[in-house]
C-alpha cells in the first residue's frame, strides 16, 4: 500500500475504529472471499506452513486464516501502525497465539525474506499507483517458494462502452455505479455512497483485469486464474 496521509481512512482513529464494517459493507461477499482464499492457499501451504499477509492491518484475514487453519504461522505487513494495532487486538479476542503471528510495520520491503509457502493481498492493490505495481508483486513473489500460491483481490474494472448504461455511460462507470448500489443496499448512506464512488474514480489507481493479469504475469506469476468476481472488486490465484 502507499503510504496514507493524514485523512486517510487506514490512520483516522475513528475510521480505524470502523474498519471491520467496511468490507462487508462494500466487498460483494466479503466473507465468502475469505473462505475461497484460504482454500486456495491450503491446495499449496502444508498443515504447518507459513503465510505472507500483505496490507495485514485490521486482521479480518489474518483471524480467518489463524482459526480455520491453527498450524499456520503468519507474517503480516501494512504500512499504517493504527491498523496493526487493530489486528493486534482482534487476533487476542480471538485467541490466536501471540507466536503465531508476527506484524511488521511498513511495505513489503519490510516483510521478512521467507521463504513463505503461500500470501495474500486482500484489497490493497487499489491502493498502489499502477507504476509501482509490478515491483510490488515482483517483491511478494521474491518472499516465495517455487510453485507457492498468492491470492489477490481488489478492485479491477473493464473499459469500454458499456449498453444500457444510463446516459450513454461508459462500462466503467456503471461497473462504479454498481459498486455504490450495493454500499447503498448494504445500508450505506446514498450520499456518503455517492462520495465514495467519486473518491475512487478520481484517486484510486483502479485497472482492467487484463492490466492486472499482466502485472501479475510480469511480476513471474505463473498459471494466473481469476476465482472471484464482485460488481467492481475481482480475484486472483497465481504460483511463484
Amino acid at each position: 500500500m502507499t503510504h496514507p496521509t493524514t485523512a486517510s481512512p487506514f490512520t483516522d482513529p475513528a475510521a480505524v475504529a470502523r474498519y471491520a464494517e467496511g468490507p462487508r459493507r462494500n466487498v460483494p461477499g466479503y466473507d465468502s472471499l475469505l473462505r475461497m482464499s484460504r482454500i486456495l492457499l491450503a491446495e499449496r501451504v502444508p498443515a504447518h506452513g507459513r503465510v505472507l499477509v500483505v496490507g495485514a492491518g485490521g486482521g479480518l484475514e489474518l483471524e480467518d486464516m489463524a482459526l480455520a487453519h491453527p498450524g499456520w504461522r503468519f507474517d503480516g505487513v501494512d504500512p499504517s501502525q493504527p491498523m496493526l494495532d487493530l489486528a493486534a487486538q482482534r487476533l487476542q479476542s480471538a485467541g490466536v497465539p501471540r507466536d503465531r503471528v508476527a506484524l511488521h510495520h511498513g511495505y513489503v520491503q519490510s516483510a521478512p525474506p521467507g521463504p513463505f509457502d503461500g500470501a495474500t493481498c486482500l484489497l490493497t492493490f487499489h491502493f498502489v499507483p499502477r507504476e509501482e505495481r509490478a515491483a510490488m508483486a515482483a517483491e511478494i513473489r521474491g518472499r516465495l517458494k517455487p510453485g507457492a500460491p498468492l491470492v489477490v483481490a481488489h478492485l479491477s474494472v473493464v473499459d469500454g462502452a458499456g449498453a444500457g448504461g444510463e446516459g450513454g455511460a461508459g462500462e466503467r462507470d456503471l461497473w462504479l455505479s454498481r459498486y455504490a448500489a450495493f454500499q447503498v443496499a448494504s445500508g450505506v448512506p446514498p450520499e456518503h455512497a455517492a462520495r465514495a464512488r467519486d473518491k475512487v474514480a478520481a484517486e484510486l489507481a483502479v485497472l482492467t483485469p487484463q492490466e492486472d493479469e499482466a502485472i501479475l504475469q510480469q511480476a513471474g506469476f505463473s498459471d494466473v486464474r481469476m476465482f472471484y468476481m464482485g460488481f467492481a472488486f475481482r480475484g486472483w490465484v497465481g504460483l511463484a
